[in-house]
């Protein structure tokens, strides 16, 4: 629920639906800047890696086509997320973004498969490399694009908690140093060594799956309901000093997308009336939406302090309508 908040020098408001679409439109910039920036670099380096015929500098430009193509999933994501809530989706559609992560994880894996396939038949299918300069060049150029977008993404990722943008952001960030690597191995072929070029094609490989598995834990755990434990500790704290607060019991949070949904126990004094509860709870949620970056929208159950915490809200076995003694927990 929307609330204004006047203070002695300034005031704010709290409006969940504003913040999710400022930080989506936020997302859907990065995403949309990144895109192209990674779709101009594919370009180049496609360009010369046929001309060149370096399977390192391939296995980086399959790569970096695949990074671009996450960005579709991940826009699909931000702009769902716009949508307000309906009867069916009551929360919104904040969770597409944590399955266009799945999406992006897939993608990545796919470009491993991908580049080491490559890689392994080079071995036995040895090509000469042209224009070494070329593929010297395109590497640099391969770094720079992937850093400008990492930076993008991962700046952008933790300013709106996007673990989909993060992941993408650091996965942006290793393919930049697997540019470095076509470069090295380009060197090494300079140098007489022609197995460098497919043998940086298995380290690409070998970095990309380290993403891959990097990238899976972060997303899942958001699927999972997974939430950092720092992220409690805060909303305890926060709320454990709002005055008339005696004590802080269950407190429960959950990513949405790129935004948090909190429910706590508050415990006060039982002798207050339903309306001061009432405003001590408006209270603690003021506090809370002012001091948590990520937080779009928090639950609070006020209890009295002999009751306090959620054991005392189970229903005691009893029995009705013919069935067994059973309770609800």
């Amino acid at each position: 629920m929307p609330e204004n908040h006047h203070h002695k020098e300034h005031s704010h408001t709290h409006t969940a639906i504003d913040d999710v679409a400022l930080t989506t439109q936020r997302g859907i910039w990065a995403i949309k800047w990144s895109f192209v920036i990674l779709a101009a670099t594919a370009s180049f380096q496609l360009v010369i890696s046929l001309a060149s015929g370096s399977i390192a500098l391939l296995a980086d430009t399959i790569h970096n086509i695949s990074d671009a193509a996450t960005a579709i999933p991940l826009w699909i994501a931000f702009s769902l997320a716009n949508l307000k809530p309906s009867k069916r989706f009551t929360y919104g559609y904040g969770r597409v973004e944590d399955l266009a992560g799945v999406a992006v994880v897939l993608t990545i894996l796919v470009s491993a498969i991908v580049a080491g396939y490559e890689s392994i038949l080079r071995f036995f299918h040895p090509q000469e490399i042209n224009h070494l300069n070329a593929v010297i060049i395109a590497a640099i150029v391969g770094f720079l694009g992937n850093e400008i977008v990492s930076i993008f993404r991962i700046k952008v990722g933790k300013e709106i908690g996007s673990a989909a943008l993060i992941a993408d952001g650091y996965h942006a960030r290793i393919d930049g140093f697997t540019s470095l690597a076509v470069l090295f191995g380009a060197i090494g072929v300079k140098l007489g060594f022609p197995l460098a070029d497919p043998i940086v094609g298995l380290i690409i490989t070998i970095m990309i799956l380290r993403i891959v598995w990097e990238s899976i834990k972060m997303v899942f755990i958001r699927l999972l309901d997974g939430v950092e434990s720092e992220t409690i500790d805060e909303i305890k704290h926060t709320a454990s000093h709002v005055p008339k607060v005696n004590n802080i019991t269950e407190v429960r949070a959950r990513w949405i997308g790129h935004y948090i949904h909190a429910e706590l126990n508050v415990t006060v004094n039982p002798k207050l009336s339903v309306e001061e509860g009432h405003n001590i709870a408006k209270e603690v949620r003021h506090q809370l939406m002012h001091n948590l970056k990520y937080l779009s929208n928090v639950i609070i159950h006020i209890d009295p302090t002999n009751e306090s915490g959620e054991i005392h809200h189970r229903i005691i076995n009893h029995t009705h309508d013919d069935l067994p003694t059973h309770s609800h927990n």
